[in-house]
């Protein structure tokens, strides 16, 4: 059989951010608490490598869910297991359409919107069922293109859709070479998030300063000081780390940042996990805090398939069963003759003094005076982990380390 014959699925994950608002009901749950699980097992095959870290799990299993829908067998079997999706059908299916209804609604002060895509080979037999499924819960659109004859005309057609969806921010998704005459489906998820801090920094107390990469490795990058001066945020702090909330505008999306003392990076690091995040947050207390925080900006991209057959899914990227491998799409065109070939994401992120701009933000209230305790000192110039999430359920939309702002 020749190689060309054997059809491929590409899932492309672009995710930018720009920080805002969003709720979600308690009976979306079970997705929420699969994503946060996923987001920190994910972040444990990347946290050894060294550099800066960027990437939205929310994302990446929305663009997974939408090939889990098709999968069949011991692919799905593997699919889940990494993925946590809820087993029961309806209950998952319902809770990604609320989510990302709740993402995409109207009225916002804020930039923030979740889009899937797929695009087709235009005379290859897909499931009307499948397209259909895809369509009403996951808001995915199809289009035909021709990989077969026009394979780099394809790429700038999806490449031109990510950087449009991402306001220029993700641009050259897709190399050259990574699509081919084989390529019989591409599933795309694109996030855009842009907000402002609820207590802005002042760009003239943004100043030069020192950032310790890592030990004896110094570098100079801009630092932003909230006014000279202490405000108050929701603070926590334990033998290894300090912890600090820093909501968006709207107050319903916040930053957790977390940040080692001395050289607890790793230890941190290996801490992570949705249980120590929930223990983070109940200890969050008001308290006068004097926040530095570097400036930073930066892209990621990862080619995931090799990190998620580590995670337990090796089978979706066998050739399909028709084909001599183990893959079943069955649920996707009746056969079992695609695989997944590439998993990609590209993530960008901006934090200024005026909030956050990635491509995977108030209350007045008068009471009586008191006695302030001495601020607590909050200067970020070394590596630190941070979080974008939401606040009332605690979903994770983003996850990052900053290892050297300067990079």
């Amino acid at each position: 059989m020749k190689k060309s014959l054997f059809g491929s699925l590409a899932l492309l994950v672009i995710s930018l951010l720009f920080l805002s608002s969003i709720v979600f009901a308690q009976d979306v749950n079970n997705v929420v608490t699969a994503n946060n699980q996923f987001a920190f097992e994910l972040y444990s095959k990347y946290k050894s490598k060294d550099g800066n870290i960027f990437f939205s799990p929310y994302s990446l299993s929305s663009a997974l869910a939408m090939a889990y829908e098709g999968a069949r067998g011991k692919t799905a079997e593997e699919m889940q297991a990494v993925f946590n999706f809820p087993k029961d059908d309806s209950t998952r299916r319902e809770s990604f359409l609320k989510i990302n209804d709740r993402i995409n609604k109207k009225d916002k002060k804020y930039t923030l919107y979740i889009l899937n895509a797929l695009w087709a080979q235009k005379d290859y037999k897909f499931l009307d069922s499948y397209f259909q499924l895809i369509g009403r819960y996951y808001g995915g659109k199809v289009t035909n293109l021709d990989f077969i004859n026009q394979v780099e005309q394809s790429r700038l057609t999806i490449n031109n859709w990510a950087e449009k969806q991402t306001n220029k921010k993700i641009a050259d998704l897709i190399p050259p070479g990574v699509l081919s005459s084989r390529t019989r489906l591409i599933l795309a998820n694109a996030v855009y998030f842009k907000g402002f801090w609820l207590k802005q920094f002042d760009k003239r107390d943004t100043v030069d300063d020192e950032f310790r990469a890592s030990p004896g490795n110094m570098v100079k990058t801009p630092m932003m000081h909230l006014n000279g001066k202490e405000a108050e945020f929701n603070y926590a702090e334990t033998g290894q780390l300090q912890i600090l909330e820093l909501p968006y505008e709207g107050e319903e999306l916040s930053m957790l940042v977390i940040l080692p003392k001395g050289d607890a990076l790793k230890a941190a690091e290996e801490s992570l996990s949705a249980k120590k995040l929930s223990e983070w947050n109940n200890l969050l207390r008001r308290e006068n805090v004097v926040v530095s925080l570097p400036k930073f900006k930066f892209t990621q991209e990862y080619s995931m398939e090799d990190t998620l057959k580590a995670m337990g899914m090796p089978i979706a990227f066998t050739l399909g069963i028709n084909f001599g491998g183990e893959a079943d799409f069955s649920g996707m065109t009746g056969k079992k003759d695609l695989n997944i070939d590439v998993v990609i994401q590209e993530a960008s992120i901006e934090v200024n003094e005026e909030g956050t701009e990635a491509s995977v933000v108030t209350m007045g209230m008068m009471i009586p005076g008191r006695v302030r305790n001495p601020p607590k000192v909050f200067n970020a110039n070394h590596p630190f982990i941070f979080l974008i999430q939401e606040k009332e359920t605690g979903n994770i939309l983003f996850v990052g380390r900053v290892s050297n702002p300067t990079k």
